[in-house]
């Protein structure tokens, strides 16, 4: 049976995670509006109601923040992967739908006003600091990854021509992606999503 320190113990940890996922959530929804540079540590103090003294129990600076945002968005896109990507019950061009479409409903409830966090902060910090540069690349090669497993499925399962090169296929269609992403914030519009959706699946992924 827990003891009444164990409880209080208990609680205290739970408010202390709750503070720490306050202060990463509003950091992530700034660094999307703002970037990360307008996005100052006393503003994201001010918007997520906690003290400055609290921020430094959690983070060591400004930038290991930053990038704790980063790996709590990543994980997030992660598990999309594994929700869609991963859902063996469906055909994996199915799945590359299913994923890449609900990505466009979400940027679209948007407005594409945030788009990706890591594309965002990959043109703002990769000249700025090699931990964030890093970091992101290191992101963008799972992302990356993960989709060039999805087509070899779709090739070993006939549905796309067996000669593309499945790597250079994947990594176009990642460095794309972001290329749209951007040009659709510029033209509030998800116009450039579903143009490039529709070169890749009825183009570049030609069936046998």
């Amino acid at each position: 049976m827990e003891t009444i320190k164990q409880s209080v113990a208990r609680e205290r940890n739970t408010s202390k995670e709750c503070t720490k996922l306050i202060l990463l959530e509003t950091g992530r929804r700034l660094f999307l509006e703002r970037g990360y540079a307008n996005a100052g540590l006393e503003s994201i103090l001010h918007e997520a109601g906690v003290p400055k003294g609290s921020f430094y129990h959690y983070f060591h600076s400004k930038e290991d923040f930053g990038i704790q945002v980063i790996e709590g968005f990543a994980r997030n896109c992660e598990a999309w992967m594994d929700q869609t990507l991963g859902d063996r019950s469906i055909c994996p061009l199915d799945r590359l739908r299913r994923y890449f479409e609900g990505m466009v409903e979400r940027l679209a409830h948007q407005e594409c006003r945030n788009g990706c966090l890591v594309g965002r902060l990959s043109q703002e910090m990769a000249d700025q600091s090699e931990a964030f540069r890093a970091r992101l690349e290191t992101i963008f090669s799972g992302w990356t990854a993960r989709l060039a497993d999805c087509l070899r499925e779709a090739r070993d399962a006939g549905e796309i021509v067996g000669d593309l090169d499945i790597d250079q296929v994947a990594d176009f269609w990642m460095n794309g992606w972001q290329g749209a992403i951007l040009r659709a914030k510029t033209a509030r519009s998800i116009a450039p999503l579903t143009n490039f959706l529709d070169v890749m699946f009825n183009r570049v992924l030609r069936r046998p």
